[in-house]
């Protein structure tokens, strides 16, 4: 990963146009060519970004970032305070907690819990960003991508985004959609969901392993 802390501007022209002002920011350009730039706060959402595959031209005080899409991002670095790269190695993704982990195990064993008619293709479906929890095809056989979480939040929306980003590039799996699947889905990610294409269910953890009988909720 190069890791840039620099005075800079950012342009984004693509299906909207945004402007940066001049500030200090960082800028990560991540192995996949993924970049994105941070400010000093907001948590973990960059101000803005280019997910890969994309295309670095690095004209020194100038990067213009392209994408098949069209898109086009250019930073003007007007002062470089650090300049640093840093070899990651593998990452072994994330390792789900005792109950997520189940979940999944119970889902991919009855996926109709999810929606009627859902067929279970395999677990871990492989991405160049790692795994989609299951892949499935509904009843009128279109893929269905389902990330399984204990909580879902905003961070399982995007994690699910990027896998169907990377999904549908492949001809098989054009039409591809999403689910998020959680014991509790928060309402803040419930409208991003929403807004971005991708469904939501809430599952009852007892339900599924049968110590109850509380009828699941699909939204």
């Amino acid at each position: 990963m190069r890791l840039v802390v620099a005075r800079c501007t950012v342009d984004y022209e693509g299906r909207l146009a945004a402007h940066l002002a001049e500030a200090v920011r960082l800028i990560m350009v991540k192995a996949d060519g993924c970049v994105a730039i941070h400010a000093d706060g907001g948590a973990y959402k960059p101000l803005n970004w280019m997910n890969a595959p994309n295309t670095l031209l690095d004209e020194g005080e100038r990067w213009i970032v392209t994408n098949p899409k069209g898109e086009r991002l250019t930073i003007e670095l007007l002062e470089v305070i650090a300049d640093e790269l840093h070899e990651f190695g593998v990452d072994p993704g994330l390792e789900k907690d005792g109950v997520e982990a189940h979940l999944q195990t119970l889902l991919a064993q009855s996926p109709e819990a999810i929606a009627d008619g859902l067929t279970l293709v395999r677990r871990e479906f492989p991405t160049d960003i790692g795994p989609v929890d299951l892949l499935c095809r509904d009843a009128s056989g279109v893929a269905v991508a389902v990330e399984v979480k204990r909580r879902g939040e905003i961070d399982g929306v995007e994690q699910l985004s990027r896998y169907l980003e990377r999904l549908s590039l492949d001809p098989l799996l054009r039409d591809i959609r999403g689910v998020l699947v959680a014991q509790v889905v928060k309402p803040q990610a419930r409208v991003l969901a929403e807004s971005r294409g991708i469904g939501w269910v809430e599952v009852d953890y007892d339900v599924l392993r049968g110590a109850a009988t509380d009828e699941l909720r699909l939204f």
